[in-house]
């Protein structure tokens, strides 16, 4: 992130807190449309897996996220949601993983949260989107989730 760090982990902690609202309003609003255009992301998300090409895989993630917020019929929401996005991107210089995992695993990992995220919106599995999204933003494996109760 360049000099506007804090505005953007703000900005991150404000579209996190965002995410469960548009996964409950994807759970009830996507279409069959919506769901086909978000499959459309993570295959462009795995395409950048393969071609281990990280600045591809982050804005293939924005653009899967953005599709999401577009599922709710909240305008208000949504667009507030895609701002945040915009400023994230906008102030983003390059992508690195968290921790100490190398990024290549890194990123393979986070396409398979955002593919079972996606699979579980469309089958409308609430139980399983809500975890997800929270393993998403929280980083936590679900066994580490329970350690910590």
């Amino acid at each position: 992130m360049d000099a506007q760090q804090s505005d953007v982990a703000n900005a991150v902690r404000i579209r996190d807190a965002l995410d469960p609202l548009l996964i409950e309003d994807a759970l009830w609003h996507a279409s069959p449309a919506d769901i086909f255009g978000l499959k459309e992301h993570i295959a462009a998300m795995e395409r950048a897996v393969g071609a281990a090409d990280p600045v591809a895989f982050v804005h293939a993630n924005w653009r899967l996220h953005a599709a999401i917020a577009a599922c709710s019929p909240d305008a208000l929401l949504s667009s507030l949601y895609s701002s945040l996005l915009d400023l994230i991107e906008a102030h983003t210089l390059t992508v690195l993983p968290a921790g100490e995992e190398p990024l290549a695993p890194y990123i393979a990992h986070r396409h398979e949260l955002h593919s079972d995220l996606v699979d579980a919106l469309e089958r409308r599995d609430r139980e399983a989107a809500l975890r997800l999204i929270h393993e998403h933003n929280t980083g936590l494996q679900p066994e580490e989730q329970a350690a910590q109760r």
